[in-house]
């Protein structure tokens, strides 16, 4: 059996990942996902943070890591 394939068995055969959400805003994402899965818990983590490897059928991580504006001092 595939990864994915275990992954959507350990979360009742639900979706497990949302590759549609690339490129959207954190909050539009959530909104897509939270639709698909209720009871996620969504973590929001720049991109390169270390996590931990175990898994938890209701953890989604999004990683974002784009500069939004310029930065500037004051």
């Amino acid at each position: 059996m595939s990864s994915s394939a275990e992954a959507a068995d350990q979360c009742g055969g639900g979706k497990t990942s949302w590759p549609e959400v690339v490129g959207m805003s954190i909050e539009e994402a959530k909104k897509v996902i939270l639709k698909d899965k209720p009871d996620a818990d969504i973590h929001v983590l720049p991109v390169g943070t270390p996590v931990t490897r175990d898994f938890r059928p209701n953890r989604v991580r999004i990683f974002v890591g784009t500069v939004a504006q310029t930065p500037h001092v004051g």
